[in-house]
């Protein structure tokens, strides 16, 4: 599945009818993040069972700002409407399974 874009209107409705979603947090001119971006897109592919979402926080700057965001890219994680993970930076590919398969939570 590809990488679907979280806005205001749509963010509840995603986070409620989704068991798992991730949401990565990210703005066009961040240079981690298009780094990023690629490692996200194909763990999304790879697992079509879980909701990846992106928000770009130039134009969702309320949604990210409802969540703290203040370094980008930053990874959500939500399971049942709860927020299971949140963490800044570049993940890589490995660390992102890790995430995902949820051996590693919010400190």
């Amino acid at each position: 599945m590809a990488t679907v874009e979280l806005t205001q209107e749509n963010f509840e409705q995603t986070v409620n009818d989704n068991a798992m979603v991730l949401i990565d947090f990210w703005a066009p001119w961040c240079g981690p993040c298009k780094g990023f971006a690629p490692v996200y897109e194909q763990a999304s592919e790879a697992h079509p069972e879980i909701v990846f979402a992106k928000v770009n926080t130039d134009e969702q700057q309320e949604l990210a700002g409802a969540f703290g965001i203040r370094s980008i890219p930053t990874l959500l994680v939500f399971r049942e409407k709860v927020i299971l993970f949140q963490q800044a930076g570049a993940l890589p590919g490995a660390a992102l399974e890790q995430v995902r398969n949820n051996r590693r939570r919010l400190p």
